[in-house]
């Protein structure tokens, strides 16, 4: 018998694992574009390290992950992320996380293996442990005026559930704005996020800051935004904050909202993520 108590330990620790395990929800733009001021576009999509890094953390921890997108459509990668110094100036990571992304199909327009926010909806959100959005431009052109994505982060905000985001992608709680729609549309036209009521109203968060997209404006070849991530979540009423010097990691947590600042801030934000799930 004491032979097999190895093995017996093995499996425990196997099911201990098992047991462990969450289901992390990653919800991704499925536009491939962001439309700007005077009837310009600008081709966009998600960031790679954006997604991949808190993505190979949870994978190689043993979590779970569904992949959804508003309508279902598979997201875009935006090539212009596929940039080493995104990964510390390791070609190696580069490649080894495009390898994740490739592997998974996620762009894939007959194999990916994302779903709706409706089949999301449908299925019940209490399937779900946390949430996860990168960012890229896209969540500027739709997550942040789908109601179907409000509602999501209205039960996990009053679940108390992880809900993560990073560099544009906490621009995506205004979704939880009522009335996203046309509270989106004031706020390109200068106004105030109206009717009150903001769930994340004097939350500490971070986004990409105002200081950062005027240093990147360059990438969108003359064209100008409708809407800045930092000023849309101040209008809305949070409560903001930067880090020092732009384009640093930078993350903040406020009760179950982990948001970070830019690219270099997406494995920070993965980590914290995956700190929360195995507590």
């Amino acid at each position: 018998m004491n032979h097999l108590k190895p093995l017996l330990a093995a499996m425990l620790l196997t099911l201990a694992g098992a047991s462990q395990a969450a289901n992390v929800l990653v919800v991704l733009s499925d536009a491939n574009h962001l439309e700007l001021k005077d009837g310009k576009s600008y081709p966009t999509g998600f960031y790679l390290n954006e997604l991949a890094q808190p993505l190979k953390l949870l994978l190689d921890a043993g979590h779970d992950v569904t992949f959804a997108t508003p309508t279902g459509q598979a997201p875009t990668l935006d090539t212009t992320s596929l940039d080493v110094m995104y990964f510390g100036g390791d070609a190696g990571k580069l490649k080894q996380h495009q390898d994740l992304v490739a592997k998974l199909e996620i762009t894939s327009q007959q194999r990916s293996p994302v779903i709706s926010l409706a089949r999301v909806e449908q299925i019940g959100y209490a399937r779900y442990d946390a949430v996860y959005i990168p960012g890229g431009h896209a969540p500027m052109q739709d997550l942040i005026r789908s109601a179907a994505l409000g509602r999501l982060l209205a039960h996990f905000q009053q679940a108390g559930k992880t809900t993560a985001l990073v560099c544009h992608g906490p621009a995506a709680l205004l979704s939880a704005l009522s009335q996203p729609e046309a509270s989106i549309a004031r706020m390109e036209q200068g106004g105030k996020a109206t009717p009150p009521g903001w769930i994340y109203a004097g939350y500490r968060m971070t986004v990409i800051s105002n200081q950062e997209e005027g240093l990147a404006q360059g990438s969108l070849k003359g064209g100008v935004m409708k809407l800045l991530p930092q000023t849309a979540l101040e209008t809305a009423g949070a409560r903001y904050s930067s880090n020092a010097t732009p384009w640093t990691s930078y993350v903040v947590t406020d009760r179950e909202l982990i948001t970070g600042q830019n690219p270099a801030s997406a494995l920070q934000v993965g980590q914290a993520l995956l700190d929360r799930l195995t507590k």
